[in-house]
């Protein structure tokens, strides 16, 4: 479905589709993906962002900016509507003065679909609806009868179905726990998270047809993990960093890193360090952690992976049946 069947006929924002779409291609994104990349690509061509986003907060001193579509000033719509095609996160929801809700930087967004390597007719849950637009870009690809979008808070899915629904799309948007999934749509081919994790939900792999790839997001990185059937998955870490909000109802938060003593500066300064921190809050010592990164030589994310098997999860580096494995998703 293109931009004219949804009624947007505003020249600014088909040339804002366009520019965010050359935007992200020159990240390489796309060319990695082959054609499935350039599909992806005719995907943000084509969904309006500005349908998702009617008003957003920037970040100021001493608080945020709210900026909307619908202000009087048409300075301030203009930089709305710059804003809602820029290639940067937007903050979408706050609630006392806390994110709880955005729309992801395009670019992130693009590289996550690509690595969730969907091919026609795959059944996808999403886990965190957002804004949907990234349902919409899903739907876009797939169909709409294909796509299940899932979120804790009922005005977050409201307010998504409405925006799918203005920019022409109708995927299946439900209210509920992300970590249980939603069985009554399974089986899913494709489970992709737009929140962050501290373990994988087990109930998510009894929902997946055998092979189904899940994409999320896990301490600061993303993990892409095969399911083999409802007790089993595994799968690395890809390079790629990623920052998102918590999963909602999962209240297991890591210890901040500025409170934790004894670590060298440089340790706390250096952003594989964090994501090995984050990703052995309370398996690990942090001094043990920072030890073990210095002593294999300081390794990237893709060196690490997660194991799902009869209930029990384990993390762990370079071999899932090394001498560097531990629990994962243990409370700090």
């Amino acid at each position: 479905m293109g931009p004219d069947d949804v009624g947007d006929p505003d020249p600014l924002t088909v040339r804002g589709r366009a520019a965010l779409a050359r935007e992200i291609a020159q990240s390489g994104v796309w060319d990695a993906g082959g054609d499935p990349g350039s599909r992806w690509r005719a995907a943000f061509e084509e969904v309006p962002r500005h349908l998702f986003v009617p008003y957003y907060f920037l970040g100021v001193p001493g608080g945020y900016e709210r900026l909307w579509g619908e202000h009087p000033d048409p300075e301030r719509r203009a930089r709305w509507l710059r804003g809602a095609y820029a290639d940067q996160p937007l903050a979408t929801r706050l609630r006392d003065g806390e994110l709880v809700s955005s729309s992801s930087q395009p670019s992130l967004m693009a590289r996550m679909l690509v690595d969730l390597d969907v091919r026609d007719g795959d059944r996808v849950l999403e886990i965190g609806a957002g804004t949907g637009y990234n349902a919409a870009l899903l739907a876009h690809r797939l169909g709409d009868d294909h796509v299940t979008t899932v979120d804790l808070d009922p005005e977050i899915t409201e307010s998504a179905r409405n925006h799918l629904a203005a920019a022409g799309h109708r995927p299946a948007v439900v209210t509920g726990d992300g970590a249980r999934g939603c069985p009554e749509r399974a089986p899913y081919d494709r489970i992709l998270a737009t929140c962050a994790l501290r373990s994988v939900p087990v109930a998510w792999l009894g929902q997946c047809a055998p092979g189904a790839r899940i994409l999320a997001p896990l301490s600061t990185g993303l993990l892409a993990l095969t399911v083999r059937d409802a007790t089993y998955a595994e799968g690395r870490f890809l390079h790629t960093p990623a920052y998102f909000v918590a999963l909602r109802g999962d209240s297991r938060g890591a210890t901040p890193v500025q409170h934790i003593g004894g670590l060298p500066r440089r340790g706390l300064r250096d952003e594989l360090f964090r994501f090995l921190l984050t990703l052995t809050a309370g398996s690990m010592d942090p001094n043990e952690a920072f030890a073990l990164f210095e002593r294999e030589g300081r390794p990237g994310r893709e060196r690490f992976g997660v194991t799902v098997s009869g209930g029990r999860e384990w993390a762990w580096l370079d071999d899932p049946e090394g001498p560097y494995v531990w629990g994962l998703g243990a409370s700090p």
